[in-house]
């Protein structure tokens, strides 16, 4: 982390926390974290595209060092404070990458803002209301990797069974869904610990679940004005979530391509941060 800088902005009555790399005057690139993650997911990789581009990884509201408000978790509502954050940091355009539900908020920053995305790569992410089922199948080769949807949008069930037993599910579910689960050594977990059990956390990260059927129709609306049209470039994990991210998204964007990284389950940053670096390089 030595390379990377801490920042906090206020913007639009919310304390966010960012990460940065590299030069400002270089074309400015932004990387957006997944559940149960932070800007922190993104620490193998921004050195790397930091030698080219001007990285910025901002802890998304209700993730990492952010604040964590009490509603606000649909991603339109994300991609208007992410957008703000853009305007705050003098950014009028970026190249943007999400992963996970950091991918839902890339999609709905390029939905709703598309001026503001020069290229967009989305990172082993079913998108709400657009490649995400309404209903998610249930089978015996499915479930570990899909059981957590369901669950996070009961009410206060998750908050009753995880409160106490933060270290136990983020142990589950951080090194379950790697290839490789030494991947997430002691300080990575001490770190994702840390900020998942931050008065609020837990709550604030359900909460992007509870808001999915809000954002699937939000999604719907933007799209019926036009497939992106942005380049888009969508990157699988041989052992992911999604087999082919970029086949069920070529009816809503114009111009997909796909790569799939091997050797890496669903948390690509932190698993291949190598391999993801050189196609984020080849692709932006």
């Amino acid at each position: 982390m030595s390379a990377i800088q801490h920042h906090y902005a206020q913007v639009n009555a919310l304390r966010l926390h960012y990460l940065s790399a590299g030069d400002p005057q270089r074309e400015p690139l932004l990387l957006l974290a997944g559940f149960p993650q932070s800007s922190y997911a993104w620490r193998g990789v921004m050195p790397l595209l930091a030698q080219r581009f001007y990285v910025i990884a901002p802890d998304l509201p209700g993730q990492g060092d952010s604040d964590l408000p009490l509603e606000g978790f649909d991603t339109a509502s994300l991609a208007r404070q992410t957008e703000a954050l853009l305007t705050h940091l003098a950014l009028p355009q970026v190249c943007l990458v999400g992963h996970d539900i950091g991918a839902w908020v890339a999609f709905a920053l390029a939905a709703q803002f598309p001026a503001r995305v020069k290229k967009l790569a989305l990172l082993d992410a079913g998108i709400p209301g657009v490649t995400l089922p309404d209903a998610l199948p249930v089978t015996a080769e499915s479930a570990w990797k899909t059981w957590h949807f369901a669950f996070h949008l009961v009410a206060d069930l998750p908050e009753t069974l995880i409160a106490g037993r933060e270290a136990d599910y983020l142990d589950w579910f951080l090194r379950r869904k790697a290839a490789n689960p030494q991947v997430f050594d002691a300080a990575a977990m001490q770190e994702y610990l840390r900020i998942f059990t931050r008065p609020g956390a837990l709550r604030a990260g359900l909460a992007y679940y509870r808001a999915v059927a809000q954002s699937a129709a939000q999604n719907r609306a933007h799209l019926q004005q036009g497939r992106l049209a942005m380049p888009l470039l969508a990157i699988s994990a041989a052992q992911g979530s999604i087999a082919d991210m970029a086949a069920p998204l070529r009816p809503f964007a114009q111009q997909v391509s796909g790569v799939t990284i091997e050797q890496c389950g669903h948390f690509i940053p932190e698993e291949q941060p190598a391999a993801l670096a050189q196609h984020l390089h080849a692709f932006f």
